[in-house]
């Protein structure tokens, strides 16, 4: 994913998940729905300063709208849990290794 995709991606979840419509959204940024749908759609990208409008219109930071968010799926305890079977399963192997020698 680029990092263009990434800022769409998380603009439209993020939009969406406040509850925000793109004319809302629009209204917030004091701009056309049309440029947000534009936006949306891959057909215009934001410039900086408008970024941080629509980063203030959605109360966030706007290095949220550029987190890759899809890279890192796996809850914190999920991943321990992994993490604690795999350590497991190698003191296994590693004793029934020792045993053989």
């Amino acid at each position: 994913m680029t990092l263009q995709e990434i800022f769409i991606s998380n603009l439209r979840r993020i939009r969406k998940e406040k509850h925000i419509t793109q004319e809302k959204l629009a209204e917030l940024c004091n701009t056309d729905t049309a440029y947000i749908g534009q936006i949306e759609t891959h057909k215009r990208f934001p410039s900086i300063n408008f970024i941080e409008k629509i980063a203030s219109a959605l109360q966030i930071e706007a290095t949220e709208l550029f987190k890759n968010h899809k890279k890192d799926k796996l809850s914190p305890s999920l991943k321990l849990e992994l993490h604690n079977e795999l350590i497991n399963e190698f003191d296994k192997l590693l004793s029934e290794t020792l045993k053989k020698l």
